[in-house]
């Protein structure tokens, strides 16, 4: 029986959606079969606390990460020179590197071609690693300031955010945006800008959860409000918690309903990458060291998460 143009272009449309679910399903699947990880900002933030200086001797650092028994780190790097200093330390301490953390600067086109070759090169870098995950932060304009990105820059870095996605796809690797809270002001216009102009397949979403609840304001209805809308890109959480807006030495209960985002993301068939990341700041209480705080990390997120 011969198709109508309306039900021929319908029959695409389905196709099409169906093509992007089963990729973002792909994705799903992967990011949950990884171990727990943690960033290292939280270890960073700790050391500091303590006079130290995070990676200034990295096989002493991996050492005390590795004793908390977590399996999966989650560095940054700035310059593809230091993958190869790293892999060995993983070898040698057990660990493995599903996600890595990057910076960029796509809003200015010059600057945004040097960016997007760094991070691939960084990419290339990583084969021996398997990794899979690049988690990347358009650098704001001001860390801290109040000037926000021109509507012709957030363009710019849509555009360059989606041909990144696209290049680490080619390489059988993710792209996982990720936000400060500077990226929440002005209506969010950035943030939105940046998912609702990148296509599903190139660019997905790592949902740190608190720079989310404070960039709003410290609200769960604008990160639940989120979590609906782009549940479905969500590929890895930063896990964080605070009490009564301050940043706590232990991710436990607090100000975000984690059990409540674990629900929802449930309810969507969402099994991101669980990624650490209880840092300090000034106000934060200080009761124990980096070992022992990251090792009751572990057993809440076992207790919420189930991992």
């Amino acid at each position: 029986m011969s198709q109508s143009r309306r039900q021929f272009l319908n029959s695409l449309a389905v196709s099409a959606g169906a093509a992007a679910l089963s990729e973002i399903a792909w994705a799903e699947s992967n990011a949950a079969a990884y171990p727990l990880s943690c960033n290292q900002y939280s270890w960073i933030t700790f050391y500091a606390r303590d006079g130290r200086d995070w990676g200034k001797d990295p096989d002493a650092s991996l050492t005390e990460f590795a004793s908390t028994g977590l399996k999966a780190y989650e560095p940054a790097f700035n310059h593809v020179e230091e993958v190869p200093k790293l892999l060995p330390l993983l070898k040698k301490h057990g660990l493995v590197m599903p996600s890595v953390y990057v910076n960029t600067l796509l809003h200015q086109s010059g600057e945004a071609t040097k960016s997007i070759e760094s991070v691939l090169a960084i990419a290339d870098a990583l084969k021996p690693a398997d990794t899979e995950i690049i988690v990347t932060n358009p650098n704001p304009l001001q860390w801290g300031g109040d000037k926000n990105k021109s509507d012709e820059e957030l363009v710019e870095q849509a555009k360059n955010l989606d041909k990144l996605g696209a290049e680490l796809k080619k390489r059988g690797m993710i792209l996982a945006y990720h936000t400060h809270d500077v990226e929440l002001r002005a209506a969010a216009r950035e943030f939105h800008h940046m998912l609702l102009s990148t296509d599903p397949k190139h660019v997905s979403l790592c949902l740190d959860v608190h720079w989310v609840y404070r960039g709003s304001g410290n609200s769960q209805v604008a990160l639940f409000d989120i979590v609906k809308l782009y549940g479905k890109r969500i590929t890895e959480l930063h896990l964080r918690q605070s009490k009564g807006g301050i940043w706590q030495e232990t991710f436990t209960e607090g100000d975000i309903d984690y059990s409540r985002l674990v629900n929802e993301l449930n309810a969507l068939n969402v099994k991101p990458h669980l990624v650490l990341e209880q840092c300090l700041e000034k106000t934060s209480p200080k009761t124990m060291d980096a070992v022992r705080a990251h090792k009751e990390d572990m057993v809440y997120v076992k207790k919420v998460f189930g991992v």
